[in-house]
């Protein structure tokens, strides 16, 4: 046994330690690659990120006095890594090719159907005229006069139905959750 292996188990506190970070590893490092994707282009580079903020909190357990904090504390590290990332990364995006978008991952691709999946759920439970405004303007990209000849109605009248649509499409996605 090594001297670190040996004081962890003299004093007990690696085990708690080690715990609170798989738990959270469980529990948090799927959005935090999400987080860390927002600001790096790369997943690869944010699977990283995610990565050395886990190994940090690690090194920093010591410092924790609230568990039910670590996860924020978490979401701070990689939001400071990423921005690390791209400050380092603004001298050289000059003398590289443009980023090859990646494939999503097979977690991300079903989170997306499942996403999808629900909201046309939920806008297939609004009345008639609001689905109809409301998949023109956001599915079809219509602007409220095409909106308002496709469907014989006044551009107030779409307007309004607009409005009453995504109104009830949140309160629906909402209940969902």
């Amino acid at each position: 046994m090594d001297v670190v292996t040996t004081d962890r188990v003299r004093t007990g506190a690696a085990p708690a330690t080690d715990d609170l970070v798989r738990a959270l590893f469980v529990t948090e490092s799927a959005r935090l690659v999400s987080l860390a994707r927002f600001f790096v282009d790369d997943r690869t580079a944010a699977e990283d990120l995610v990565q050395e903020a886990f190994i940090r909190l690690a090194r920093a357990s010591h410092r924790i006095r609230d568990e039910g904090r670590a996860a924020a504390y978490l979401r701070s590290i990689v939001i400071n890594l990423a921005r690390d990332h791209n400050r380092r990364g603004l001298v050289s995006l000059r003398h590289r090719p443009p980023a090859v978008l990646d494939e999503p991952s097979a977690e991300e691709t079903a989170s997306a159907q499942e996403s999808r999946r629900e909201v046309v759920e939920a806008l297939r439970e609004l009345p008639r005229r609001q689905r109809d405004c409301v998949v023109l303007r956001y599915y079809l990209d219509l602007g409220i006069e095409d909106i308002a000849t496709t469907l014989g109605v006044s551009p107030n009248s779409v307007k309004t139905h607009l409005t009453r649509g995504l109104r009830s499409l949140a309160a629906r996605l909402e209940e969902r959750r």
